[in-house]
């Protein structure tokens, strides 16, 4: 039996980003079965244009459209940005919901994760981030959820915490059990 395959988009394009961790995490620390892939190439999407969006579509736009659809699910990992999502990751949202009701993670279960400085740990932003999605073609998994306080990390990598960790392990392998 092959591996289930997870492609895993970030919302944070900064090297030190605790988010970056997160992700990092999530690929060292997944299941037996389960493989992540981070595509990190957001910064490179231009922005989202039906004119451009075409035939001839930009080479990172290709690549990002090819991996997801060779994926069996997605993991989101992303901060709060005065409120909501990174324009970074709307804008692969976009990218990603196109051409619309066939887009390449049509129905493919999809989880969202992450950690913000305020206190809720980026609820409102993956809550935006699950609805965009849920738009965009994706079967959100309402339940998977894991937002963090940063503080929580008191400014250690997040796999010193053990707690996160199984948290982070658990989510990921609901997601892949979600694959029908």
């Amino acid at each position: 039996m092959s591996d289930t395959k997870v492609l895993v988009l970030l919302g944070s394009l900064r090297a030190a980003s605790i988010n970056r961790q997160l992700a990092e995490l999530a690929v060292e620390a997944a299941p037996e079965g389960v493989s992540l892939q981070l595509f990190d190439r957001l910064g490179e999407l231009p922005f989202y244009n039906e004119d451009i969006d075409n035939d001839d579509v930009s080479e990172p736009v290709a690549a990002l459209r090819a991996v997801a659809a060779d994926v069996d699910a997605a993991l989101v990992v992303t901060p709060e940005y005065n409120g909501s999502i990174p324009g970074v990751l709307k804008n692969a949202i976009d990218w990603l919901s196109r051409p619309f009701g066939d887009s390449a993670l049509k129905d493919k279960p999809l989880a969202v994760v992450g950690t913000a400085a305020g206190q809720y740990g980026g609820v409102w932003a993956h809550d935006e981030t699950r609805k965009s999605f849920g738009v965009a073609g994706p079967r959100v998994v309402e339940e998977l959820k894991l937002s963090v306080p940063a503080k929580t990390f008191d400014g250690k990598y997040p796999r010193e915490n053990a707690e996160v960790t199984e948290n982070l392990r658990d989510v990921v392998g609901k997601l892949a059990a979600e694959v029908a």
